[in-house]
């Protein structure tokens, strides 16, 4: 099995090679007046018409790989390889400093790959635009510019707007992929969605740049030439102005809003305005036709396939078994989940209250172990924002719902994790931060307890406001317990509280836990597309591209070809763009619903077990340990732990000396917390000054 997994990497290694080549030549004019040609002439098909080859060169290759990459990670999920992963990973340390962080302004922490990929993305762009404008300018000359009554510098105005256009179009091409959550092409590379965010953010500044300077440099033209009806025109057969202004103006007002401070401080404005790349997508297919448009068409395909299975799956209301209420204004929601569901440590899930905000969807890291806890999913959720400060309000009050409806999507992380190649984790979290490490934790708790394996000793250091968010560590156990086994497990925490010199008795409140009813119309959480998850995935994308491949071929060869052979008239470019999309639409839809209805009855058992379940019985939970230590403890894991805890009152992690002090000669270093925090521990890991630290940033900046 490794070595059909291992040619078939090498396989979509080979085509996403051959893809970027594809975008490095095609703005010569070799490729234009040669290749382009060439292709053409041996794919002409009255079934496809000027659409065929570009959908061929540009749509084929991209599809190929997400459903070859769909089978290698089935394959890798069967032969569960996580270990023989830590293997490779230890064997590779010659590449570490490759992956050590660097920090960029503008940028923020990126390795030394990313950043090399970074440049040679904006090395592409330049060539492209240089190329395009030398091929571009070599064609105007005084007799051209005299015949269309224009001057020298007009022109090359009017073909410096045009390249603008056309290196946007290159960026479009990849915005979407790292918006698309259930990827198979993100995962293959190692990626999630969640550490991909920032590329989109990236991507997205850089499109927005070009196609507004394309529209500025095109309205300048216009009012120098004398031409300003252009910007009415909506030709049946050609460029439709109108269309491309109308998405200009979505996309810049997508843009305003995506800036940090606007994003955070306005996040419901940001939310809903960004709901315009509908439009943005409608209106630039609209303008460039459809033809031309199919060079962004695999990035949009796949988002629309992975945007449709979340919206199948966030109909159904979820399982809420129950809820702990800390003092700390921090919730930790308790859902069902059936035990086919998987997902590996650092995951996350987005969670939608109807009863708080119908639209609203927020991600919040899952805090529990699929192994530990097979039987239910947990999240951490502190109340920072105005949602979840109503969420913990509801639950918080003295009399609280007996049953909250909520809505999921998820769980979304990476394929495996390679924290047991390390002698030791260091995981320094800031506040909520912790969250992610909650979950590494208990999977430590299941390798030793379960596998027997031997796990890294863990260091962690965690800094907070006030001493009533130390109730946080209580997490680290879950609500049902720990096996003892977690004796085993070398742990030592190192907790800080920075504005309080020593704890306060207001916040000594009780830990509570709150019991749901269960109704009849809640389920589980189960896997959108089963435990085959990645084939289904596969078989949606191949299947809804060949329905719309059919589909598109029959309506062009026996409805738009003959009017375009009988009337001597071009077909509305107009209404083959939206008869296209309509028919990538329907296509994704019919496929997707069928798949996902055929996995739910098969988790129909699971729905059943969960009406007929009656919850464990309503009770108080024990009090805080961290207020109580001088009780007697009935719990040995929660005694153990807060032994292993030391908490420094009106003070700061001195992260420096406790880093350089480590002496095992593999050291993981995970940070999840503030902006400032991370930067910190980065420029540490990075200075070179010890060679055993390795660090992995841990962030969700929606």
């Amino acid at each position: 099995m490794m070595m059909i997994m291992k040619m078939i990497k090498g396989i979509v290694l080979l085509v996403f090679i051959g893809y970027l080549f594809l975008w490095l030549i095609t703005p010569t004019y070799v490729f234009k007046n040669n290749w382009l040609l060439r292709v053409r002439t041996h794919t002409k098909s009255t079934y496809f018409g000027a659409q065929g080859p570009t959908i061929l060169l540009y749509t084929f290759p991209v599809l190929f790989m997400a459903v070859v990459a769909s089978v290698y990670l089935h394959l890798r999920k069967k032969a569960n390889q996580n270990h023989d992963e830590g293997e490779k990973e230890a064997k590779n340390y010659n590449l570490s400093i490759w992956r050590r962080p660097m920090i960029i302004k503008g940028l923020g922490i990126v390795t030394k790959i990313e950043l090399a990929f970074f440049i040679m993305f904006i090395a592409l762009v330049v060539w492209s635009f240089t190329t395009y404008l030398h091929v571009g300018f070599a064609k105007i000359t005084h007799k051209m510019a005299a015949k269309k009554g224009e001057e020298i510098w007009q022109s090359k105005l009017d073909s410096v707007a045009l390249r603008f256009g056309l290196v946007g179009n290159l960026c479009l091409a990849f915005l979407f992929f790292p918006v698309t959550r259930f990827s198979s092409i993100l995962s293959l590379f190692g990626l999630t969605s969640e550490a991909s965010i920032k590329y989109h953010i990236w991507l997205g500044h850089i499109v927005m740049t070009l196609f507004s300077s394309h529209g500025v440099c095109y309205i300048i033209y216009w009012i120098v030439t004398k031409q300003t009806s252009e910007m009415l025109k909506w030709a049946k057969s050609d460029i439709s102005n109108v269309a491309g202004e109308l998405a200009l103006i979505a996309g810049l007002a997508m843009w305003a809003t995506t800036f940090p401070k606007i994003r955070r401080k306005m996040f419901e404005v940001f939310f809903y305005i960004h709901h315009l790349y509908i439009f943005f997508v409608v209106f630039f297919v609209f303008h460039v036709g459809i033809s031309y448009a199919s060079i962004m068409l695999p990035g949009f395909f796949l988002f629309v396939i992975d945007r449709y299975l979340r919206f199948l799956q966030s109909k159904a209301n979820v399982r809420l078994i129950s809820t702990r209420v800390l003092p700390c204004e921090t919730l930790e929601l308790n859902f069902s989940k059936s035990q086919g569901l998987n997902y590996t440590p650092t995951s996350i899930i987005f969670i939608n209250v109807p009863s708080i905000s119908k639209a609203q969807w927020h991600p919040f890291t899952i805090s529990s172990s699929s192994n530990l806890e097979p039987e239910k999913l947990s999240v951490m959720i502190k109340g920072e924002g105005s949602w979840t400060k109503k969420l913990y309000q509801t639950l918080s009050s003295p009399n609280p719902v007996d049953r909250l409806n909520v809505c999921i999507e998820g769980p979304y992380g990476p394929i495996s994790t390679n924290f047991l190649r390390h002698d030791m984790l260091v995981m320094v979290s800031g506040g909520s931060g912790i969250t992610p490490f909650i979950s590494i934790f208990r999977e430590l708790i299941y390798t030793v307890e379960t596998l027997k394996c031997k796990a890294p000793k863990v260091l962690l250091i965690s800094a907070f406001k006030d001493s009533s968010d130390l109730t946080m560590l209580e997490l680290l156990l879950p609500a049902s317990g720990a096996p003892t086994e977690f004796l085993k497990l070398e742990l030592q925490i190192e907790a800080y509280v920075t504005r309080e010199k020593q704890a306060t008795e207001n916040d000594k409140k009780l830990v509570r836990t709150i019991w749901f009813k269960p109704n009849t119309t809640d389920a589980p959480i189960t896997p959108i597309l089963g435990q085959n998850g990645w084939l289904w995935l596969g078989a949606i994308i191949s299947s809804s591209f060949v329905v719309f491949l059919l589909s598109m071929g029959l309506i062009t060869r026996y409805y738009i070809y003959p009017i375009d052979k009988n009337t001597n008239k071009v077909y509305s470019y107009g209404s083959r763009a939206a008869l296209n999309m309509l028919l990538i639409c329907i296509s994704i839809m019919v496929t997707c619903s069928v798949s996902f209805w055929w996995n739910k009855k098969k988790n129909a058992m699971d729905s059943k077990q969960i009406q007929n379940m009656e919850g464990a019985t309503p009770v108080n939970s024990p009090n805080s340990w961290f207020y109580n230590v001088d009780r007697e403890l009935e719990s040995v894991p929660q005694q153990s732990l807060l032994e292993s805890t030391n908490v420094h009152f009106g003070e700061r992690p001195d992260l420096k000396r406790m880093l350089f002090e480590l002496k095992e000669s593999s050291v993981g270093v995970l940070v999840c917390g503030p902006k400032k925090m991370r930067h910190e521990v980065a420029n540490i890991c990075s200075s070179g000054l010890a060679s055993n630290l390795h660090f992995e940033s841990i962030s969700f900046s929606w």
